[in-house]
């Protein structure tokens, strides 16, 4: 115990500080016991996308497993916008608790190289806590639209050039860029129509309002087989075992192709070492656990569930990827 000896002449005042001055301190909370009492309160988890797509589908499957093993509720909290840049600006700037985390995707390495002005950075500003999983993305169209396959596209856009669109889920996310490689890499235009998140630009492809849709791969599932949607091709190196049927990118002509999307969790920068490395182990086991790791593989992805040191250099390497993307697709910064 410290004690603060105040010259008053009286010794009462002096004891009275010591006291006041250990309560102090002991109500300072130490590492070692935020993470032993952690979670005693609701958290936060935020989705910087609109509901319905791939980022949100997977965080409320991870939210409902870990309010079951904590007793604790996980609340998705979804604010779409800006690139994503409004949900994870946010997190960045809540308190370093562990009690607000972002589900986040491709946009939290790659808007620092598509935009001016970002409100974060990704690397100084939040402490990386895992990559839940890697995804490939899908390439759907309306039925309408007079092809049978990504060859047969390709050469319809080379006809009509600049007429064709497609629908994304906003400027700077995973199957934006997917789509502006594709248009790179097989010399097209397609024009791009970013919207606030995957669940409006998929009902805009529905509708026949947007002929194309760049998604991750979850959404568009149930529309592919009630006949609303019709699968081009899936951007990964191989076929995926939910979609046997559908060929790769590669396979439809664009040779060498690969994109594979991604998931993850991070807190905001100073988060206790010891929070982050238990919500590490208790998403990753929930992750490694047959029903979720089954889940996720009949849906097309692949459970990860990586150190935070391992997610922090996976988002380094995001970015330089990606940032040469950019470069080469001549791609504006914003």
């Amino acid at each position: 115990m410290n004690w603060l000896i105040l010259r008053t002449g009286s010794g009462a005042c002096a004891i009275v500080v010591g006291i006041a001055l250990t309560n102090a301190a002991l109500a300072q909370p130490r590492p070692a016991e935020t993470a032993k009492d952690y979670p005693n309160r609701p958290i936060r988890l935020v989705v910087p996308s609109s509901p319905g797509g791939g980022t949100d589908i997977i965080a409320r499957q991870l939210s409902v497993r870990l309010t079951e093993r904590w007793g604790q509720q996980v609340i998705v909290d979804n604010r779409p916008g800006a690139g994503q840049m409004i949900g994870i600006s946010l997190v960045a700037k809540s308190p370093p608790d562990g009690y607000t985390l972002v589900m986040t995707a491709t946009p939290l390495a790659v808007n620092t190289v598509l935009y001016k002005k970002v409100p974060y950075d990704p690397i100084r500003d939040f402490a990386p806590v895992t990559q839940v999983a890697a995804m490939p993305n899908l390439l759907v169209m309306h039925p309408t639209l007079p092809v049978r396959n990504v060859k047969q596209m390709i050469a319809l856009a080379k006809s009509r050039p600049g007429e064709l669109a497609y629908a994304s889920s906003g400027f700077g996310t995973g199957p934006h860029l997917s789509m502006e490689l594709f248009n790179h890499m097989a010399d097209i235009k397609l024009q791009h129509v970013p919207y606030k998140g995957t669940g409006p630009a998929l009902l805009d492809t529905i509708s026949g309002h947007v002929p194309l849709l760049m998604s991750t791969l979850l959404p568009p599932l149930p529309h592919l087989k009630t006949g609303r949607l019709r699968a081009l091709g899936v951007t990964s190196a191989k076929r995926v075992s939910s979609l046997p049927d559908v060929p790769t990118v590669a396979e439809g002509g664009v040779a060498g192709y690969e994109v594979v999307g991604w998931y993850g969790i991070a807190a905001p920068a100073g988060t206790p070492q010891p929070v982050v490395a238990k919500l590490q182990a208790e998403i990753s086991a929930i992750l490694h656990a047959p029903e979720t790791r089954d889940k996720l593989a009949a849906e097309g992805a692949e459970a990860v569930g990586s150190k935070p040191e391992e997610f922090s250099a996976f988002l380094k390497s995001e970015i330089d990827k990606w940032g040469k993307v950019v470069k080469a697709a001549g791609i504006p910064m914003q």
